[in-house]
């Protein structure tokens, strides 16, 4: 694709008002390459593909961090080899910590970090806070090298570093595509296909050979046959052990966000719930219609922290009717009362819900896949709590992957954020008021 003498894509430098941009193709030159060479018709096709390049980072996008191809005019950069995850390096935290720490000292108006970039920088610098003079001389060493390059150079290597850690150390909201999921695993590296059976009992899967075998009595399972499969299940159990050190980041990670959150660890008042069994400290927090600074910060960790705060799923709907997507959540929160409901009422429930999101025609009709939406059809004629529990999972992984990261970008969250970093939420008066009071 980068072979100027194979027909590859053009590559070329784009003045841009009083600048020029160094070394960029189009998102369109690079779909028009894909249907060319691959003998791809539909344009569709072509775009999925070339999606698929950019998740893994082999191209990025120079304006901003979402790691998509578009059939336009958007301008696209190609990945330095060094960086290309054929490689097969992962990048520590350390590796990170230099990168942040070296974007801090270069152009501030070029290379500012974004809120979670510099929210990462200080969960970092508190995690290495023993070796960060080294990290920091690291970062100061490797400035003064990019300083002697040619401008132009420089800003392409910025650019290609930049996008690396896109891929590694995602935009929340993203799939960090270098994730392998432990299942794949499994099958990628398991020689022998391993068949379910319903009796719970596994077995090895024979090949079928296309010519005719007359009928043969069954074979009696044997001892020596489960013993055999325990030894294979027993190797496959040990191969998958995660790494010790990424359970015990994983576990610094959640114990850091949460830790102003647990009354163990964060003294309370007007008292700790875990000592006294006094919870007027959880219910003043929850019944309070204005959430604190504490509150509203919680939301940002997970949609799950939303949806479960009364206030939070109020913030979250206002700022989807303002998107004009509110069916989606309306939907999940439906489904969710559905599972509450007396059987009786049941039956009533599910086809006011289907009439009402699903139906042809439907005034608040959602968007679901046509694997999801078949399957919530056949449940439909046998109404049940669960009816729509395949719908509801589509819908969450919607939301979540693009409606809930668009919140927390939202002004509306984030003017809300601030006003109560600036002054005492209505719950802090309160627990004031019953401090003087006692």
């Amino acid at each position: 694709m980068q072979d100027d003498k194979t027909g590859g894509v053009p590559i070329r430098t784009v003045k841009s008002f009083l600048s020029k941009i160094p070394s960029v193709v189009t998102g369109a030159d690079i779909v028009q390459w894909l249907m060319k060479n691959l003998s791809i018709e539909d344009p569709g096709e072509a775009i999925h593909l070339g999606s698929l390049i950019a998740a893994q980072g082999y191209v990025f996008p120079i304006s901003d961090h979402v790691l998509t191809l578009k059939d336009d005019g958007t301008f696209y950069r190609f990945q330095a080899p060094y960086f290309w995850p054929s490689n097969c390096w992962e990048p520590e935290n350390t590796d990170y910590a230099i990168y942040l720490c070296k974007r801090t000292m270069q152009n501030k108006a070029r290379l500012e970090l974004a809120d979670y970039e510099a929210e990462n920088l200080a969960r970092l610098q508190r995690a290495f806070a023993r070796k960060w003079e080294f990290i920091f001389m690291q970062a100061e060493a490797q400035v003064k090298i990019d300083r002697k390059k040619d401008k132009t150079e420089r800003k392409i290597l910025d650019s290609q570093e930049r996008a690396f850690w896109d891929v590694h150390r995602p935009v929340p909201g993203c799939v960090n595509t270098t994730e392998m999921d432990i299942r794949k695993c499994r099958r990628m590296k398991n020689p022998q296909k391993v068949k379910k059976s319903v009796y719970g009992v596994t077995e090895e899967s024979q090949p079928q050979s296309p010519v005719h075998v007359p009928s043969q009595p069954v074979r009696k399972t044997t001892k020596e046959d489960f013993r055999k499969q325990i030894t294979f299940l027993n190797m496959q159990i040990e191969r998958h052990c995660l790494k010790m050190s990424k359970v015990a980041e994983s576990l610094i990670a959640y114990t850091e966000q949460y830790v102003e959150y647990d009354p163990f660890i964060t003294p309370a008042e007007p008292s700790n719930p875990w000592i006294s069994d006094d919870v007027a400290l959880w219910d003043i927090e929850m019944s309070s219609k204005e959430p604190s600074q504490q509150r509203v910060k919680r939301w940002g960790f997970s949609m799950d922290e939303v949806l479960k705060d009364p206030v939070g799923r109020d913030q979250f709907l206002r700022f989807l009717e303002s998107e004009f997507s509110s069916e989606n959540l309306r939907f999940w929160l439906a489904v969710q009362d559905l599972k509450k409901q007396p059987l009786q009422d049941v039956t009533t429930r599910v086809e006011e819900i289907w009439q009402e999101f699903l139906a042809p025609g439907a005034q608040s009709a959602i968007n679901l896949d046509s694997h999801s939406y078949e399957k919530t059809s056949q449940n439909v004629k046998d109404p049940g709590r669960y009816t729509y529990e395949d719908a509801q999972e589509h819908i969450y992984k919607l939301m979540k992957s693009d409606s809930y990261a668009r919140f927390l970008r939202s002004n509306a969250y984030q003017d809300l954020l601030l006003a109560k970093k600036k002054g005492k939420s209505l719950a802090s008066k309160r627990l004031t008021g019953l401090m003087q009071s006692s």
